[in-house]
């Protein structure tokens, strides 16, 4: 009976991590990852035989924990700064030079010493060759610019 209620309680927490686990990942704001890292301490403290008290306390203090070390951390990287970021995100607001006419579904820019197809941000707007216009978004291979 005692092994049933170790694998019931190990079982629970799996489910309880998961959940967490599934909720972070649906709202994108690291809130519930650290309860599903708690969650797993408490699968743990199961696992080794811990009562039901203890699991319990495993999983506040390791919920506790993750959030007071891995949320900043996490904070840190969704808060970059533009000078440091990386890829496609570090074009974002650079100037780039209008090559072939941009519009609403077409054109093409050099940004820095590449070229990059574009098109308008706003449909309505639409820019010649020569003209100077800041990137606002990149989606895929195309830089959404405007003025």
């Amino acid at each position: 009976m005692g092994t049933m209620y170790t694998m019931s309680a190990w079982a629970w927490w799996l489910v309880i991590a998961a959940l967490f686990g599934i909720g972070e990942i649906l709202s994108q704001g690291f809130f519930l990852a650290p309860f599903a890292l708690g969650a797993l301490g408490g699968l743990l403290a199961s696992a080794v035989g811990a009562g039901t008290a203890i699991q319990v306390v495993v999983f506040l203090a390791a919920s506790a924990a993750a959030s007071m070390i891995v949320r900043p951390i996490a904070r840190r990287h969704i808060t970059m700064p533009p000078q440091i970021r990386t890829g496609t995100a570090a074009l974002i607001g650079h100037e780039a030079m209008v090559l072939e006419h941009v519009g609403a579904h077409e054109g093409s820019v050099r940004i820095g010493g590449e070229v990059w197809s574009a098109r308008a941000c706003f449909a309505e707007e639409s820019y010649e060759p020569g003209q100077e216009v800041r990137v606002v978004e990149i989606r895929g291979a195309t830089a959404l610019v405007a003025e």
